[in-house]
């Protein structure tokens, strides 16, 4: 789909969003990750807010722990806002875990692991880590989970009107996000393509979505606006500007940032890796090419097909992960087959390997593809074309409490 570009800059458009957001729905509050993106529509926010007579401004964060001090510090001034009503959560959810296949998860805010904790809980009015503030919340939620149950618990403190959770995403920082925005299956608001229903009472608003991370920087520096001083840091490692994120270091895309917490707070990262199994592991090794995290090319022991191969690895696994991963390749298995015997593609069967261009677009069956994903600790499988569900989840939740308490 091609991209149609308004004749307005990309600030006027976010601050007609924005204005939008606020005059067509009751409620309002705005995701906060700390980040550059939400920092920026953050401080854009007060602005209209405050021109719309709607302060104090409603933000949620996500306090995950395992975070950089400037991230903390960051997190600590927008609290001291007069003007934000700040909803701190430091609550124990339930997170991946893609540097580790002891471990393929970790518990934030773990009330049987704060000796290890990565910071003392912070000291602050608005800070929620009572597990029985939220009527729907439970220990070891996903970060999936608990974002819809709190927009639809923030409408129902408010009478259970329309509400709009702004949320700061951009379009070019992915082809997943881009999608969202250009979607035309999702329920929108008034037809506007930065709007989506995700719960019955609560759109999601995204004011910035064309913004490009030039836009932020240029906003920060034009208007003063604070941020999160971490980036300075990054900029001072040599990263480019496009390389700079925040997020829990430990997912499947985001442990390839892991190695910044040493060089840029290295008492955080002495805590880190006390913290969560193979932290120090991933930072050596995450971003190499071969077998350790089944990167680029990966390469077939002597003697092995790939899929002896895959069997020896499930069988150096813990018995719960690898039953898991066997559960995934079956389907995975019992899905092309229905495919081939219809003729939907055209392969005859499953192979042992195949074009790499044609396995990396996931256009043909291997068991090169399946050693892979367990080389890469992929724990749902992406790579095999699944996806995380809740039942999963719930089912993950289980087997990780079970083991936990042998």
């Amino acid at each position: 789909m091609s991209k149609t570009y308004l004749p307005v800059d990309v600030y006027t458009a976010a601050r007609q969003r924005m204005e939008r957001v606020f005059d067509d729905f009751p409620n309002v509050y705005l995701s906060f990750s700390a980040g550059k993106d939400s920092g920026v529509m953050l401080n854009l926010a007060l602005i209209v807010a405050r021109e719309k007579g709607c302060l104090p401004l409603n933000v949620l964060i996500l306090d995950l722990e395992a975070q950089y001090q400037h991230t903390a510090d960051y997190i600590q001034r927008v609290a001291d806002h007069p003007d934000v009503n700040l909803h701190w959560v430091c609550l124990p959810l339930h997170l991946r875990n893609a540097v580790s296949q002891i471990q393929p998860h970790w518990m934030c805010w773990d009330p049987d692991a704060r000796d290890l904790w990565v910071r003392d809980l912070p000291d602050h009015p608005k800070v929620i880590s009572d597990e029985a503030f939220f009527p729907f919340f439970k220990r070891g939620m996903e970060f999936e989970e608990f974002v819809p149950a709190f927009g639809e618990w923030f409408s129902a403190q408010h009478g259970g009107e329309r509400t709009a959770c702004m949320v700061g995403i951009r379009s070019d920082e992915s082809l997943n996000r881009f999608r969202t925005i250009v979607s035309e299956k999702k329920t929108r608001w008034q037809d506007f393509g930065w709007t989506t229903l995700v719960t019955p009472h609560v759109y999601n608003a995204y004011p910035i979505y064309d913004w490009k991370t030039e836009d932020v920087w240029t906003a920060n520096g034009k208007f003063g606006w604070d941020y999160n001083t971490v980036y300075d840091l990054m900029h001072l490692a040599g990263l480019s500007l496009h390389d700079m994120r925040l997020c829990q270091p430990f997912g499947d895309d985001q442990r390839q940032g892991l190695w910044l917490f040493k060089i840029l707070e290295p008492d955080v990262w002495a805590k880190l890796v006390n913290r969560v199994a193979g932290a120090n592991f991933g930072q050596r090794h995450v971003q190499e090419m071969g077998n350790v995290m089944g990167n680029i090319r990966i390469q077939l022991p002597e003697g092995y097909t790939w899929k002896r191969y895959a069997k020896f690895l499930l069988a150096t696994m813990p018995p719960y992960l690898a039953e898991h991963y066997r559960k995934k390749i079956a389907k995975f298995l019992k899905v092309w087959r229905k495919d081939i015997r219809s003729g939907k593609y055209p392969v005859d069967r499953i192979y042992d390997f195949a074009d790499p261009k044609m396995e990396a677009a996931r256009k043909v069956p291997s068991w090169r593809r399946v050693c892979k994903v367990i080389l890469k600790n992929d724990y749902w499988c992406k790579g095999l074309s699944f996806s995380q569900t809740t039942r999963e989840m719930d089912r993950q939740l289980a087997l990780i409490t079970k083991y936990m308490d042998l």
